[in-house]
């Protein structure tokens, strides 16, 4: 009997918990929290144990498919390219390169491969479609941050080990493990913060659970909350002043802040927001009173009317009240990979802009090289020059994340070809032509390239694969696919593109003015990396030339690959240090409070304070502990017991709708309308109902056995996809106005009118 302990982060969320993994007989015995890991200590949540079925899921597609007289048969690897170069090459070649379209889903960022590969992908597609799941998430506060810093990448996070004072809107990370904020243990982070005599505040239509452990729940109304955050603002530059901390000397745009925030006094808004105005100009005196403070928000805030306005009020207070790149407040990670800063080198760069081209149908600008995934479906449906014929999609589920999915689904459906790159044929990958199975995540190295420049403490660690795999890597399916998308074809060596990159990052290391390695002989840095495969080169080149790299022998002790995998338990590289000077793009060099295409939004803000207060109901969304969007409702544990996919509701408002406990309703709104059964809550905001993400799982040629058994209903098939977030294309899944009535009562309606709650 061979009995083997791996160590390696748990891939499936933003938390990069270590985990222990026992091998008995090659086969897993035993899954834990690594209690020797630097970051996470032992904490693990319940889908960080389940690896092992995810790895073993008898669902999960291990061979290429190809359709063929309309049904997807198993075929090798060489006739899966074969077919995407016979298939994709005349209608790029008839229509156009624009006519194939790429989208890049949540997992992508969750790997070396969709991290390192995406970019030649793309680049080799040469279209303009490019969409991904950050138009449904965070890109709000990509272009926030871009607006301020130059740097759309530069998301500041909070310091929650050293706050005194946490706010956060839009989270919910007991349930979510965090976002846009890695951090292991959540939970423990927090009642350490309360330990110390701290403070945590939630912002939440809902008493979520991280509500419920908080020192103050605030039920504001759904969608208002860049409305509260600018009447936060009013109150501190009114009333308090600017507190510019370490970041004095070195903003822009201080001055018109008064006027930027004139109409969003507290009282202006609390009929809007549902929070009086005392309580907030309160909280804005407790943000502004010289304590370390922090505010956080998340997805509730991204995916609504005033993204980005809300994104950027969050990192303007953290500002304002001397809490932005200080300890205790909201600081830049320093990722161990990333670029270092010549010292002396002054803060500035080209900075950031957005609109460089726009959607076809419907005139959205271009942000981040991206379009609105919300426009996808009129960019197929559409005939013109430019229309979408192909589409290639990498680990996503667009028909079940995208608003108004019913017409997404209809219009993947009548493409001319498409190819997915899955672990399962999911209710978008069903629509494949060639479909290419990516290896389980035990079957592939990890590092946290996304996740390590949101970490709220720097730390480092490879994780090489538990299991090996029969077939191609996953970044050689990537590399194959976009050697065939550039016209190379399907025979090409992907080692081109391979020497391709690691030859740039060299480069660019030798090149880089005040660098650690510049002037240094590339031929050398080349040969000292040689002989790893494809990815462990790329990472050890970044590590090493990195800001805690060995630099090549120059800094004895430094990273590197040979470092990391000799402490898999992680390295610390400790807390973080304020940077800003490092972070700044703009080409100014300051943090530019006064961009002229957010400045020209906040009209659009202030109109909302005409608007009456939504009367009927509003739609909003949530998470849970045991799911991670739509992929993991295949695993059995995950998903038993008591129904999640419900539709929470206030006591007083089923009441008044004639709905009980269990009852079934029917919602509609603009687009769509769903049935699903009620859960009577007092947890909610009276007229706000709330479905969880994520699914749905019950459309014909989808082959996920348990998550048909579980299927639940699509929330999207309620989200309109013609209300966007006009500065970041960002898809608007909150505070959906809906209507909420009983479903009718038929014979087979009888099961569904069980109570959900059990009693």
């Amino acid at each position: 009997m061979t009995n083997t302990v791996h160590h390696r982060t748990c891939p499936l969320c933003e938390a990069t918990c270590g985990l222990e993994i026992e091998v008995v007989d090659g086969a897993i015995k035993r899954v834990r929290g690594d209690r020797a890991d630097v970051f996470s200590a032992g904490y693990i949540c319940p889908k960080g144990s389940t690896v092992r079925q995810l790895h073993e899921d008898p669902d999960r597609i291990r061979v290429p498919m190809v359709r063929r007289d309309g049904v997807l048969t198993e075929a090798t690897w060489d006739e899966a390219f074969a077919e995407i170069e016979r298939r994709l090459g005349p209608i790029q070649e008839a229509s156009g390169r624009d006519s194939v379209a790429l989208y890049l889903g949540n997992p992508s960022a969750h790997t070396i491969a969709g991290t390192l590969f995406g970019r030649p992908l793309i680049q080799a597609l040469g279209t303009k479609n490019l969409y991904s799941a950050s138009t449904v998430d965070q890109m709000p506060k990509h272009v926030s941050c871009g607006f301020l810093f130059g740097n759309p990448g530069a998301i500041p996070v909070p310091d929650l080990d050293r706050t005194d004072y946490l706010l956060m809107l839009g989270a919910d990370p007991l349930e979510s493990n965090g976002s846009l904020c890695t951090a292991p243990d959540f939970p423990g982070r927090l009642d350490r913060i309360r330990e110390r005599g701290g403070r945590v505040i939630v912002v939440d239509p809902r008493r979520s659970r991280t509500a419920a452990v908080a020192d103050e729940h605030l039920a504001i109304r759904p969608g208002t909350d860049a409305l509260w955050l600018f009447a936060l603002l009013h109150a501190i530059v009114a009333d308090r002043g600017v507190e510019l901390g370490n970041c004095s000397g070195l903003v822009r745009g201080v001055d018109g802040l008064a006027a930027l925030t004139a109409p969003f006094s507290p009282e202006a808004v609390e009929q809007h927001c549902g929070i009086d105005a005392a309580t907030t100009r309160r909280i804005a005196s407790e943000l502004a009173d010289g304590r370390h403070a922090a505010i956080y928000s998340r997805i509730g805030t991204h995916t609504a009317r005033f993204g980005t306005l809300a994104s950027w009020a969050v990192d303007v207070l953290n500002l304002v009240t001397g809490n932005l790149d200080r300890p205790g407040g909201a600081m830049w990670p320093t990722p161990c990979h990333g670029r270092p800063h010549p010292a002396g080198k002054a803060p500035g760069g080209r900075g950031f802009r957005t609109g460089r081209w726009t959607s076809r149908v419907a005139g959205f600008p271009e942000v981040r090289g991206e379009l609105p995934v919300a426009t996808l479906a009129d960019e197929i449906e559409t005939p013109g020059d430019g229309q979408i014929r192909a589409l290639i999609t990498v680990a996503g589920n667009p028909v079940l994340s995208n608003p108004n999915s019913d017409r997404l689904d209809a219009a993947l459906g009548s493409l001319d070809f498409m190819v997915s790159v899955d672990i399962y044929l999911n209710e978008t990958t069903r629509h494949a032509d060639v479909f290419l199975p990516s290896p389980s995540a035990l079957e592939k190295a990890h590092f946290d390239f996304a996740f390590y420049g949101l970490s709220v403490r720097n730390v480092a660690n490879y994780s090489p694969p538990v299991f090996a795999n029969d077939g191609p890597d996953e970044c050689e399916i990537l590399a194959r696919l976009a050697l065939v998308a550039g016209g190379h074809g399907a025979s090409t060596d992907p080692e081109v593109i391979y020497d391709l990159m690691v030859g740039e990052l060299v480069q660019q290391a030798v090149s880089l003015s005040g660098g650690p390695l510049e002037g240094a002989d590339p031929d050398a840095l080349l040969g000292a990396v040689a002989g790893r495969p494809p990815a462990e080169r790329l990472i050890d080149v970044m590590v090493r030339s990195g800001p805690f790299g060995d630099h090549f022998g120059a800094n004895p002790g430094g990273l590197s690959m040979s470092v990391l995998e000799a402490n898999p338990h992680g390295v610390d590289l400790g807390a973080l240090v304020p940077r800003l000077a490092e972070i700044l793009r703009t080409p100014s060099g300051l943090i530019e409070l006064d961009t002229p295409a957010l400045v020209a939004d906040v009209d659009r803000l202030a109109a909302a304070l005409d608007e009456p207060p939504d009367s009927g109901f509003v739609l909003v969304g949530r998470r849970h502990l045991r799911s991670n969007n739509s992929w993991m409702h295949n695993i059995e544990v995950l998903v038993k017991g008591r129904p999640r996919c419900t539709l929470l509701m206030n006591t007083a408002d089923a009441l008044g709708a004639g709905l009980a406990d269990g009852s079934t309703a029917v919602v509609s709104s603009r687009v769509g309308r769903i049935t699903v059964p009620v859960e009577v809550t007092d947890d909610m905001r009276p007229g706000v109902v709330s479905l969880p993400h994520g699914w749905g799982h019950d459309l014909d040629g989808s082959d996920m056995s348990v998550a048909r058994r579980h299927a639940g209903v699509n929330t999207n098939r309620l989200t309109d996809e013609a209300v966007i977030d006009p500065l970041s294309g960002n898809a608007v899944l909150n505070a959906i106005p809906v209507t909420v009535e009983p479903a009718p009562v038929t014979p087979e309606r009888v099961a569904d009118l069980q109570p959900v709650a059990g009693a």
